[in-house]
């Protein structure tokens, strides 16, 4: 299995003193996700969860719905000449008669690490393949103090962006503030990948009464994986892009941005925010 860190050195300038010493990094690898043994996305991700980022991606595909639906998810052979095993190809195996839907999967994907979906930016494929609407039976009602004290739990359960600073980070909340999960990696939309995918192998898909955030900005990749995922309420601590708020509004999202301390931007679903 690949590391989840990597030890480099680097040359240190403190204070106007000149030192050589080690300094640990992120790991950077890329994935290659295979569906039936065809492939059909690369991305660049952090080592570890990496069959729960396949199925998770698969989710937000509208490929994937329940556990059941997975036949297998294996690790395929790796490209090194000795035959060792890189542990960066995974083969995702449908269950028999799971229809696979048409609308992505000749495209064969490249995401890198900060773009998420790279070309597929349409309120049209979200619409026609989401699997679990948002509804507000019973509604979900969040406050905004409990808001403002996520991104600090967030944080506190970054394990490893303590070590090397260069980790986005997406969590999982119950409606009263209950951490669920919470996963690292280099790409945020490959965070949230994780945390959906960990949650359809539990069977515990829709998420019809979590709130996930994300470390940074809420992109049209996140909004869509949290709709794919039925969230009814997801916060960032950044900004959100203009086709985030449409794809939240149309869908009945409760989308948050900037949210740092008691202070945030609530851009479409505040029903859900008890003002």
């Amino acid at each position: 299995m690949g590391r989840v860190t990597e030890r480099r050195r680097v040359t240190r300038i403190r204070g106007g003193a000149v030192s050589t010493r080690p300094d640990t990094l992120v790991a950077e690898e890329p994935l290659e996700i295979r569906l039936n043994g065809k492939p059909l996305a690369i991305t660049m991700r952090t080592p570890g969860d990496d069959f729960a980022l396949a199925a998770g991606f698969l989710v937000s595909e509208g490929v994937l719905a329940s556990a059941s639906d997975v036949r297998s998810i294996v690790y395929c052979a790796g490209a090194k000449e000795d035959g060792t095993n890189t542990y960066n190809v995974v083969d995702v195996r449908l269950a028999p008669g799971v229809v696979v839907p048409d609308i992505t999967l000749e495209r064969n994907v490249y995401t890198t690490s900060s773009c998420g979906l790279c070309g597929k930016a349409s309120l049209d494929a979200v619409r026609t393949t989401a699997r679990f609407p948002i509804a507000d039976t019973p509604p979900v009602r969040v406050s905004p103090a409990l808001l403002s004290e996520l991104p600090d739990r967030l944080r506190a359960a970054q394990k490893v962006f303590d070590t090397t600073g260069g980790l986005h980070a997406a969590a999982l909340f119950t409606e009263d503030g209950e951490l669920l999960d919470v996963r690292e990696d280099v790409g945020r939309h490959n965070a949230v990948d994780k945390l959906v995918g960990r949650a359809l192998r539990e069977g515990l898909l829709p998420l019809d009464r979590a709130v996930l955030l994300v470390s940074g900005r809420a992109s049209f990749e996140l909004a869509q994986k949290a709709v794919m995922a039925g969230i009814p309420v997801l916060a960032a601590v950044s900004a959100p892009s203009s086709l985030a708020v449409d794809l939240a509004a149309e869908a009945g999202l409760t989308l948050v941005g900037f949210l740092r301390g008691p202070d945030m931007n609530i851009y479409t679903g505040a029903h859900r925010v008890t003002l």
